[in-house]
């Protein structure tokens, strides 16, 4: 099922797009057969979850955090992912930044927007944006490397088309801005329910979880 699921994706979207295995509570038999099956990335919530399955799968893909991450554990991120996709504060970048700098890496990270300006959903505003990344694009070890956001809660995929509006509408401006140490290289909008919508956005990386592994059995 995994593999004719990530076939029928992989030959719907353009080749341009990154696919994201967002492999929250899938064990990490259910993450080699869609390595196996062609994905390349694979996305993880949670540190501790993501340390396991690396003790089984190692570097056969790209690690990406999706989830949140705490400061306190960043030391054990920037060992086991390859970018983070969260980053929305400087201090999180610092920690970030510290973490790698002792483990002799630098780190690829998205900066979230929350493009919907919501009191409780995480990412930057859209206001904010601009300060941020100058402040984090100082830091020596993380690299800026484009822009994360999660649409609105709904069951209609084109409510969240305003939203991927604004955070390419943003991508583009910082791509134009020029600043040092940041690379507007990736725009990763939509998941299983709404990654058409988002690819046509201008999204070129997407992250799918329902729609490759299936529904989610035992959600934590």
């Amino acid at each position: 099922m995994i593999k004719a699921n990530i076939q029928k994706i992989l030959s719907d979207i353009p080749a341009s797009v990154m696919v994201v295995a967002a492999a929250k509570t899938r064990t990490p038999e259910d993450i080699s057969e869609a390595i196996e099956a062609g994905i390349t990335a694979i996305g993880q919530n949670y540190v501790q979850e993501a340390e396991r399955a690396y003790l089984q799968i190692g570097s056969k893909a790209n690690w990406h955090l999706i989830g949140h991450l705490q400061t306190n554990k960043a030391r054990k991120a920037a060992r086991i992912f390859d970018m983070v996709q969260t980053v929305d504060t400087l201090k999180l970048a610092s920690a970030i930044n510290q973490a790698c700098k002792e483990a002799g890496k630098r780190m690829p990270i998205l900066i979230e927007v929350n493009s919907g300006e919501e009191a409780q959903k995480a990412g930057a505003m859209p206001g904010d944006l601009f300060k941020l990344i100058n402040d984090i694009a100082a830091l020596p070890n993380v690299k800026i490397s484009g822009l994360m956001t999660m649409g609105p809660l709904s069951d209609k995929p084109e409510d969240s088309r305003p939203f991927f509006r604004i955070t390419r509408r943003l991508y583009e401006e910082v791509d134009r801005s020029g600043i040092d140490n940041v690379e507007m290289k990736f725009l990763s909008m939509g998941m299983s329910d709404s990654y058409r919508v988002a690819i046509d956005e201008g999204a070129n990386m997407v992250r799918l979880g329902t729609c490759i592994f299936g529904e989610r059995i035992s959600p934590r």
